[in-house]
């Protein structure tokens, strides 16, 4: 797929080293259809490697793609230039009085935190209330799904008794639903937490429908409003090495951390990571663009409702 993002931006060329086919917004023009316009809320620390991730992940279905970075009014990142916030990223009260075909919501290293101390909370809440109205479908992933489950259900989350690190095998409960399709019955998905959303609670809840489970790590996929909200609880956008910079980075804190499970081969750093879950990674978003975004989308964006 073509992604139509500033030539600029940092990602683009480890993007076309890896052969992702990305286009400035001169060749996009030229092109007579309307792209899908995805917003992504990007609440990571690093930000420039959230963006890779995504971009990467966004470039694997014909449909173009025209991107929008949104970054939080209300919070100063400490890890990300100034100046790529001021060029690449815009703020909620530039983007509010539009709509878009879709929109990602990450993760965010806040959830150990009560949601109410979260020191953008007030802000993001607004913008959960904004998606409902002005766009069609969007992803929460990680702290992000928790707390959309939080703010739209009432949905708590539970402190784990360490970190769930590593990659876990994961299975399909309804094959059917459109955001499988191609799945293998089992697949494999990284997680990076400390907290967890339980299955009782969110069965509470008749608008939504647990979709994906695993054995070790729990829910993994819910969906709310018949697929125009999908809270992900892992992070199937993770490089090959993120993972391994996370541990690394942990212990070079002094802090508790386990080596992640399931991912060095034969459990050995040395050897480096096994990558499971490219192929599923791929297949999830490029079935949410394709059944959640822009089979329901409507061609004029002032009708989303």
């Amino acid at each position: 797929m073509p992604v139509n993002i500033p030539d600029s931006l940092p990602a683009v060329d480890l993007l076309r080293k890896e052969n992702i086919f990305v286009m400035d917004s001169k060749r996009a023009s030229s092109q007579d259809i309307r792209p899908l316009k995805i917003l992504i809320l990007n609440l990571m620390p690093v930000k420039i490697t959230t963006e890779t991730d995504l971009i990467r992940l966004l470039s694997n279905t014909p449909l173009q793609i025209e991107l929008d970075f949104l970054q939080m009014e209300s919070h100063t990142s400490k890890n990300t230039p100034i100046k790529h916030l001021m060029t690449f990223y815009k703020t909620f009260d530039v983007i509010k009085q539009s709509n878009y075909d879709g929109m990602i919501i990450t993760g965010a290293p806040v959830e150990l935190l009560p949601f109410e101390k979260v020191d953008y909370w007030e802000e993001i809440k607004s913008i959960f209330e904004w998606a409902r109205r002005h766009v069609t479908s969007t992803l929460y992933i990680c702290w992000a799904a928790q707390a959309g489950l939080y703010h739209y259900y009432g949905v708590p989350k539970y402190e784990l008794d360490e970190k769930l690190f590593g990659v876990f095998k994961h299975y399909v409960h309804n094959p059917y639903n459109p955001i499988f399709r191609g799945f293998d019955d089992m697949f494999y998905v990284p997680h990076s937490r400390y907290t967890e959303v339980r299955k009782e609670d969110i069965l509470k809840v008749p608008e939504l429908t647990i979709l994906s489970e695993s054995p070790d790590a729990g829910v993994y996929i819910v969906m709310g409003r018949n697929g125009r909200e999908f809270f992900i609880t892992g992070h199937s956008e993770y490089s090959p090495m993120t993972l391994d910079t996370e541990y690394k980075r942990d212990l070079s804190k002094g802090l508790k951390i386990n080596i992640p499970q399931n991912y060095y081969q034969d459990d050995d750093v040395r050897l480096g990571p096994v990558v499971r879950w490219r192929g599923h990674a791929n297949l999830l978003v490029t079935n949410w663009l394709n059944y959640f975004v822009y089979q329901e989308t409507p061609y004029d964006l002032s009708q989303i409702k």
